[in-house]
């Protein structure tokens, strides 16, 4: 599991002296005068505070880190912990008690589990994000990998996710559209693994996400392929129904959703709801 946490000081609140100073004196002469405009009520009430926990897909670790950063910016009284892993093990740590406040899966079917749980409000989740596989190789390519029947060639050694896990269903859909059986070394509990797997030079290829391969920049060459398209993943987020902080677990959701969101979103690579 992935885990990153932030934790900041509430800022302290200062008050300006003159500031106190004319409201006494503006009591003392009975009030402001007819007709002047009020001051506006303190906005403190309805700030953020606290803290919230996400659990988010590990597919999401780059995007809802920087995510993060930017909500935290504007609410300088909230911290965002950010805890990352496969989907299928953070639905588990959530059904098991782990406090979270909002959950971000790669796929529905994981989501669905918790929403059956009642851990998830059933009209909760938004759909935020899609995305597709790709195949990961070395930049050398060693194997000279172009498509996906080249991963069921004897002698490659194929890293994918485990069965349960999103991007384990996705790998499993496309064999099944490109009438492809392939043997994996190893089946991993997030994609983040397997894609470490191809940079350390332990896999020939590896099926991980188009923006895991984005954001490994030269450390892996991606290959496309159009099977993918029979496995695209969509990406709900939501409240946890136990959460601590509900009001910001909703606002930082808002804020993922909107435009601020979508601009990381893209910029990593990921497709637009559907």
């Amino acid at each position: 599991m992935l885990r990153s946490t932030r934790r900041r000081a509430l800022p302290a609140v200062a008050v300006l002296g003159g500031a106190a100073a004319i409201a006494l004196s503006g009591c003392a002469s009975g009030g402001a005068a007819d007709g002047a405009a009020q001051p506006p009520e303190s906005s403190s009430a309805s700030a953020l505070e606290g803290s919230i926990t996400v659990f988010a897909a590990a597919s999401l670790k780059g995007t809802f880190t920087e995510l993060a950063d930017e909500f935290e910016a504007e609410h300088p009284g909230l911290t965002v912990e950010l805890t990352f892993a496969g989907s299928s093990d953070l639905v588990t740590q959530i059904a098991e008690g782990a406090p979270a406040d909002v959950f971000a899966s790669a796929d529905e079917n994981n989501m669905a589990k918790l929403v059956d749980e009642a851990l998830i409000g059933p009209d909760a989740p938004v759909e935020f994000a899609t995305n597709v596989l790709q195949i990961a190789v070395p930049p050398a390519n060693p194997q000279g990998i172009e498509t996906l029947a080249d991963l069921a060639r004897a002698g490659v050694a194929v890293v994918v996710c485990a069965p349960q896990v999103p991007c384990g269903a996705a790998a499993a859909a496309v064999e099944t559209a490109a009438g492809v059986d392939i043997a994996p070394v190893s089946e991993e509990s997030s994609v983040t693994d397997v894609l470490g797997k191809v940079t350390s030079g332990e896999a020939d290829a590896g099926l991980v996400y188009l923006t895991d391969v984005i954001a490994a920049g030269d450390a892996v060459r991606g290959i496309a392929f159009p099977e993918s398209a029979e496995a695209v993943n969509v990406y709900p987020i939501a409240p946890v129904t136990d959460g601590q902080n509900p009001e910001a677990a909703l606002a930082f959701i808002d804020f993922v959703t909107g435009a601020e969101g979508r601009a990381v979103l893209e910029a990593a690579g990921f497709g637009a709801a559907p």
